[in-house]
């Protein structure tokens, strides 16, 4: 750990030092992302780089596919771990993903590395649940409501189910797209659909108080959902920005 720098390389820098295996720098968080996925990432999106403010290291976990990640294959343990691993070797100070479902795998990951893992944007409900009422919950809509499974939800921290309600998305006619692999959608009609899936959960849950994407691919429709329901929505994009801020603190200037 204390060969990894941090900071910004100034004018008056002396020494730098770099870890070996690393040749890319200028990023902080490195993203685990599935193989074999057909489907457009648009803007927003945790795949689609012009997301970002700032730089990311994407890395593919080969082998991952879409239903044996949201159906939590066992099988990829040793994958997802050594992309971690080598995520970590190429210089990341910190690892999360582009999937929820990523994070039927956190424990492992976090133990295999020496750097901050979050592979879910679930994780931010234990957080989020600290800030609200007892009587509060969070509203999730998810790609695939079967594979929010006990064992994902503990993984990621919440160990109550009763705390949050789940909206499926996986049968909608342009989300499907997604979960299918058709190469294309309606990017209107999906916001719309997503839209409607979120209106319709808070409608059928008056204690619902904050909304939570766990899809990757939601965050895109975030500003439309939030407009249409009032609520703060939570997504990957809220997670890699606490992630990264926290990664690449600057030195303060000014006058006091």
């Amino acid at each position: 750990m204390q060969n990894r720098t941090y900071g910004y390389v100034s004018p008056n820098s002396a020494a730098v030092t770099q870890l070996r295996g690393q040749y890319v720098t200028g990023f902080s968080v490195g993203i685990l992302y599935l193989d074999d996925c057909w489907y457009p990432t648009v803007p927003g999106n945790v795949a689609n780089l012009s997301t970002y403010p700032f730089p990311v290291m994407p890395k593919k976990v080969p082998n991952c596919t879409t239903m044996k990640l949201l159906n939590g294959d066992a099988d990829l343990l040793e994958t997802v771990v050594n992309t971690a691993k080598e995520l970590e070797k190429e210089g990341a100070r910190a690892i999360t993903s582009a999937c929820g479902f990523f994070g039927r795998f956190q424990k492992e990951v976090a133990a295999a590395v020496e750097i901050p893992v979050y592979l879910s944007s679930l994780m931010q409900v234990p957080w989020i649940l600290a800030g609200l009422k007892p009587d509060k919950k969070v509203g999730i809509l998810t790609a695939y409501e079967k594979g929010m499974t006990p064992e994902l939800l503990e993984s990621c921290g919440i160990h109550d189910s009763s705390s949050i309600r789940i909206q499926d998305l996986s049968l909608l006619t342009e989300f499907s797209c997604i979960i299918e692999d058709r190469g294309t959608f309606d990017h209107a009609a999906l916001e719309q659909e997503a839209v409607t899936a979120a209106k319709s959960l808070v409608g059928s849950h008056e204690d619902i108080a904050v909304i939570l994407l766990e899809c990757s691919d939601l965050p895109p429709y975030a500003h439309a959902i939030q407009q249409a329901t009032s609520r703060p929505v939570y997504d990957f994009i809220t997670l890699i920005h606490w992630m990264h801020y926290a990664t690449t603190q600057k030195p303060y200037y000014g006058f006091m």
